[in-house]
């Protein structure tokens, strides 16, 4: 395929970078159309390296990736806060 893309994402934990690419892997497993996509680990994180055919596929490619990383680690940060009440819960 001749694009390819290297995408480094960088966390402040290996726990991290391992939650991150595990709720990443079956996306991976899966060919998105015209592109691919490998992951692997870094000492810093984790690497996604994204193999398209034309442009418009690695555009694609490349904006669904950032997505699910960026939902992934919303839904770490989100899981990782203290719970609280909900104001309408009864107590």
């Amino acid at each position: 395929m001749p694009w390819t893309a290297t995408v480094e994402v960088r966390t402040r934990t290996p726990e991290l970078a391992e939650w991150i690419e595990r709720s990443l892997r079956p996306e991976a497993a899966r060919e998105v159309p015209r592109a691919r996509a490998n992951l692997r680990r870094i000492p810093e994180g984790l690497a996604v390296q994204i193999s398209a055919r034309d442009s418009g596929a690695m555009r694609a490619a490349l904006n669904t990736y950032l997505g699910w990383v960026h939902l992934s680690i919303e839904t770490a940060r989100t899981a990782s806060r203290p719970s609280r009440p909900r104001s309408d819960s009864p107590e």
